[in-house]
């Protein structure tokens, strides 16, 4: 579900100048030229993957841990965003088999004038921030865990080294809902829209289907329905994804992340059964709590035993 920003992340962007790039640096009024501070903060990065990420991702992949100890994970790591190049409003490199669907060069390109040593057909490019279209047509912000990665997903793409956490924040001041960690890479990661936000506020992230509030929201949200007998929550099937070789995964899907159960009492007609439903869904869409902890629900009436 989409969502609007929330006060506080969108105080965290005002607070940078508006909406800013993955360093966390404005957009407005400044060129990317010689050092700016994800750069020189980062200098001497080899583009090597974050070890404390790989070994987060290596205990996912293994059934040790749960997503959200990828997320965590991220909060204190380095990443890297891919920038494009575009002459004169067509892309510097054309879309190969290995670059996903909806690449876009985005609306937020600033000219740069690079310095010495930069190919010639750089210095005449803009350099676009991108995002990718997720299957369900929200908007997500690709970033890489090395060097390596990134230049295989799309091998003219510039990597620009930054922290997680900034690269989140870029993320909501692009209107992302998602960020995918290493598309189309051995293991591919997507940071769903509550653990984003939680990214952007180097919070620790609670998975909805996990979480004991939103488990009394979606509880509370049925008190009033007297054909409500039992309200359970379980993780989705749209937590689970998969590596390359189709190994499952037990975490960084998509989603729905969030299955609610509804045990009903027996007797309903199809009219009395698609109001309840309705109604609850309207109380959880209204819920604060439920809302933002919540990116996507699929709802399972289960018929209670005669």
């Amino acid at each position: 579900m989409s969502r609007e920003l929330p006060g506080h992340i969108r105080a965290l962007l005002d607070a940078a100048g508006g909406p800013a790039d993955s360093a966390g640096i404005p957009w407005a009024g400044r060129d990317l030229a010689g050092s700016v501070p994800a750069t020189a903060e980062h200098a001497g990065d080899d583009g090597t993957a974050d070890a404390g990420v790989v070994a987060a991702l290596a205990a996912l992949r293994s059934g040790r841990v749960g997503e959200s100890a990828v997320v965590d994970a991220l909060r204190d790591a380095r990443v890297f965003v891919p920038l494009i190049a575009s002459v004169a409003g067509h892309p510097h490199a054309s879309s190969s088999t290995d670059a996903p669907s909806g690449v876009d060069s985005g609306p937020d390109a600033t000219s740069i004038d690079e310095p010495a040593g930069v190919p010639v057909s750089d210095k005449e490019a803009d350099l676009s921030l991108v995002t990718i279209a997720a299957p369900d047509g929200r908007t997500a912000l690709p970033v890489f865990t090395s060097v390596d990665t990134l230049r295989a997903w799309h091998p003219d793409a510039r990597p620009i080294p930054t922290w997680a956490p900034r690269a989140a924040l870029s993320a909501a001041a692009e209107d992302a809902q998602l960020m995918v960690l290493d598309p189309g890479g051995t293991v591919s990661f997507v940071v769903r829209r509550p653990a984003l936000w939680a990214l952007a506020q180097q919070r620790l992230w609670t998975p909805s289907y996990a979480d004991e509030a939103v488990a009394a929201a979606a509880r509370g949200a049925t008190v009033s329905e007297p054909a409500v007998l039992q309200v359970d929550c379980a993780a989705g099937r749209g937590v689970a994804s998969a590596d390359r070789d189709g190994t499952p995964i037990a975490g960084g899907g998509p989603g729905p992340e969030l299955r609610i159960g509804l045990t009903l009492r027996t007797g309903l007609d199809r009219h009395e059964l698609d109001a309840t439903v309705r109604r609850i869904q309207e109380r959880l869409a209204a819920d604060p709590v439920f809302a933002d902890g919540v990116d996507s629900i699929e709802m399972r009436i289960v018929a209670a035993p005669s």
